[in-house]
């Protein structure tokens, strides 16, 4: 069609406009919230509310499964760009509120440009059709099983997976839709949602929905795809729980899986009601090197129970860190990775004091010899809440002795320091008080001043920021070694 001088002049106003706007606006570049641990993690301008993922999976776990991730956010800041995380998959198409949108991609960013800018304050929804490739490796996302795929996305391998904000500090809403072949099974985060059954699927295919009713960090993400058995009981006030094991296995695993009830009723009776909607573990056919508190769904490597590398009262320790988690760090999320110590002290301790009431294992060995390697911990890795960054590459190098055993040690010497009525107390609302947020370790310093009614200020400075361990109240025997010269610990199995 021959344009009209006034489409013309439309047309090339609209033209010179889009130039404009090029001008203007700098390259795209990788951007992040300022976490001085990830600076690249996170992206400014929006908060994401909800995540509906689809997956379909075509029975061969090495290669890529299609994807579409929709984001429904909302703009906090006039957005020319959007950054998202993303890696490790290929895009195909962005709408941005209904509109087709460009995109390139910046580092591990995916860089959006809008048709029209999104003003603050309003909705913004972001559709990203894309692949997502199984062949994570080290470093992490999709851990390839003897049967299928699951997730490991901690600590910022979420974006290996799926674009998103990968940062704790933005939680969100997720739905999972899963389409797999006829006689795998796919569980996920939170519950299935029958009602969604299996649109799109034919008779060699079936797709899972599952949906969290709680907020979720994007690391904490969970899908399982295999020849799976799904076991279901009810655990404390009526609480759905389900497992995931290999086909054929339940039998052979079910003295492992009965124990859940009660490591949530003892949980119960030390912090508080159980805070989401479901709980299960999922026993996967992988040697991960590790345990991982995915939400609603703890992912274990199998042999950890099949296996006799580890005796038994230690197996049931790591399955009660795992539990613990789910208040501390899931319910209760991080708001920068330097206040990892809250999540893993908190499960750490939690695991020990199980093993200190019901294996004759005393917490107190523990602690005095969590103590005596304390300043070795804190010169290979930083002190508690103040932990140096990973080596580039190796995120999990973030996970080290001292923001497990070292930062229960902190959580010993509170108790030590304030009285076990006093500590308990601040146990119960600390995850009260932040269900379903996020917190820092000053709101946790400001809560205990405020249940003890002391002036904790020098306390906190030195055992979660001295480069040195301070005299343990109540115990002025002990001792820490001098720090090694070299070599840092090794990771502990459990997160």
């Amino acid at each position: 069609m021959l344009l009209t001088s006034r489409r013309l002049r439309a047309a090339s106003l609209a033209a010179a406009s889009a130039a404009l706007v090029a001008a203007v606006l700098p390259g795209p570049e990788p951007l992040g919230i300022g976490d001085p641990l990830f600076p690249h993690l996170g992206n400014p301008g929006y908060d994401v509310l909800t995540y509906d993922i689809a997956f379909t999976y075509r029975g061969a776990n090495t290669k890529p499964l299609d994807a579409v991730t929709k984001i429904d956010a909302r703009a906090t800041s006039r957005l020319e760009r959007i950054n998202l995380d993303f890696t490790s998959g290929t895009v195909r198409a962005v709408e941005v509120n209904g509109g087709s949108a460009a995109f390139t991609t910046a580092g591990e960013d995916l860089v959006i440009t809008p048709r029209e800018a999104v003003d603050a304050g309003t909705p913004l929804a972001i559709t990203v059709t894309h692949t997502s490739d199984p062949k994570g490796g080290e470093a992490g996302g999709w851990v390839r099983t003897a049967d299928g795929l699951a997730m490991a996305n901690q600590a910022d391998a979420a974006h290996r997976v799926f674009p998103c904000n990968d940062h704790p500090a933005d939680k969100a809403h997720f739905t999972f839709r899963v389409t797999a072949p006829a006689g795998l099974t796919a569980v996920a985060n939170g519950l299935p949602v029958p009602a969604a059954g299996d649109g799109g699927a034919t008779s060699a295919t079936r797709t899972w929905v599952y949906r969290t009713r709680h907020p979720m960090a994007t690391e904490l993400a969970q899908v399982s795809i295999g020849r799976s058995a799904v076991v279901h009981r009810e655990g404390p006030h009526g609480l759905p729980l389900r497992d995931v094991v290999p086909a054929g296995q339940a039998a052979r695993l079910e003295p492992w899986l009965k124990k859940t009830p009660a490591h949530i009723t003892w949980m119960e009776n030390k912090v508080g009601r159980y805070p989401l909607e479901t709980y299960g573990v999922l026993l996967a056919q992988a040697e991960t090197g590790f345990a991982l508190e995915t939400q609603t769904l703890s992912l274990f490597a199998m042999s950890m129970f099949t296996g006799d590398r580890h005796p038994k009262w230690y197996v049931e320790s790591v399955m009660v860190h795992e539990l613990a988690h789910q208040w501390f760090g899931n319910s209760v999320s991080p708001r920068t990775w330097s206040d990892l110590w809250l999540n893993e002290g908190h499960a750490t301790w939690y695991g020990l004091l199980y093993a200190d009431e019901h294996a004759a294992q005393p917490l107190e060995d523990r602690m005095r010899e969590a103590y005596a390697q304390s300043d070795r911990w804190r010169a290979a890795g930083g002190p508690p809440a103040a932990p140096k960054p990973a080596d580039p590459g190796r995120q999990l190098g973030l996970f080290r002795p001292i923001v497990y055993d070292g930062s229960a040690l902190v959580l010993y010497a509170l108790r030590e320091e304030i009285g076990k009525d006093a500590f308990e107390t601040l146990e119960r609302t600390w995850v009260a008080e932040h269900r379903d947020g996020t917190a820092t370790t000053a709101d946790f310093t400001a809560l205990a001043q405020r249940i003890s009614g002391r002036d904790l200020t020098g306390f906190f400075q030195g055992w979660l920021y001295g480069a040195t361990t301070p005299k343990m109240p109540g115990h002025p025997d002990w001792r820490s070694e001098p720090p090694l010269e070299r070599g840092p610990a090794a990771p502990a199995e459990e997160h």
